[in-house]
């Protein structure tokens, strides 16, 4: 993986390569973490990170449903992502906040006394996909179930089930993984929220047994204002087969078509006229060229002047 050459650690620097934790981390043994994913972004104006107080205000709800206490506000987390990129001189970066139990007691229940560490790390990234329409399969897992978790909140934990998935089709012709719901119905992929396109309306799945992502928040902002019809509702997978179009969307995919699910192309496998269009306006809200969506940009330092 790429590098840079700080993490942030309960508030101090440390160089990249000395980044370590006790291998009896309550964390690393019972998945009791939370993180996110972040992104920053060039524009003409400088580097900015997308959605950060989202994001942010997203990771300390997770912790909060692990009992965590964070010791440190949203404000103060969310300095220090931006000091961390600073110090990374990170322009494009990706950004995992993560805060986890660390090293104290092996009882599976946190103590009262476990101590919560919290890091930041940047580094430069790309494409997570690497087609610009991918090829996916159904899943034999289905996405965990909302009554034997907190299926809102971004536990590290609950990745288990996204690793299953995505070593399912290793070795395969597929690009990624599509879970369905314990009824059948489409949940998300492994680490995507997923929409179809039918007759020009746009569906997604409601929440309730997906992550609710921010960028599907965003995806829904977009359609919203640019007269596209949406709705939020449960569909079964053979809506995608006949569906004229389909997309995935997340911090790390951004937006990406799907050309096909099981082997059956999606209308005629190319990328639909939808798709490319919600495609094009996020990539220009991220890189600051729609003012309507400033608000969801913080810049990592004072904004060029654009001289007309």
């Amino acid at each position: 993986m790429n590098t840079s050459g700080f993490i942030w650690k309960n508030g101090t620097f440390i160089p990249w390569q000395n980044a370590q934790t006790h291998v009896l981390t309550h964390g690393l043994h019972y998945g009791s973490a939370v993180f996110e994913g972040i992104r920053c972004y060039q524009t003409s104006t400088g580097s900015a990170v997308f959605k950060l107080r989202e994001h942010i205000e997203r990771f300390f709800y997770s912790a909060k449903q692990l009992g965590m206490k964070i010791p440190y506000s949203i404000e103060e987390i969310c300095q220090a992502v931006i000091t961390t990129l600073q110090k990374n001189h990170c322009d494009e970066a990706y950004i995992r906040p993560l805060a986890y139990y660390g090293y104290g007691s092996m009882k599976v229940t946190p103590t009262s006394d476990l101590p919560v560490d919290i890091i930041i790390a940047c580094w430069p990234w790309g494409d997570y996909l690497p087609v610009q329409a991918v090829d996916i399969a159904t899943s034999p897992f289905i996405r965990i179930h909302p009554k034997s978790t907190i299926a809102d909140a971004k536990i590290s934990g609950h990745y288990i089930n996204s690793i299953l998935a995505g070593l399912a089709i290793k070795n395969t012709q597929y690009h990624e993984a599509l879970l369905l719901d314990v009824e059948g119905y489409v949940a998300e992929g492994s680490a995507e929220n997923i929409f179809i396109v039918k007759d020009r309306k746009i569906i997604t799945t409601p929440t309730g047994t997906i992550l609710k992502g921010i960028t599907r928040d965003t995806i829904i902002d977009i359609a919203n204002q640019n007269g596209f019809s949406i709705k939020e509702r449960r569909f079964k997978i053979d809506e995608i087969y006949t569906a004229d179009e389909a997309f995935f969307c997340g911090t790390a995919v951004e937006v990406t078509a799907i050309r096909s699910l099981d082997d059956r192309y999606i209308a005629d496998g190319k990328i639909g006229p939808i798709t490319e269009k919600i495609k094009r306006i996020y990539n220009q809200i991220v890189h600051g060229e729609r003012k309507e969506f400033d608000a969801a940009l913080t810049f990592i330092s004072p904004q060029k002047e654009v001289v007309a």
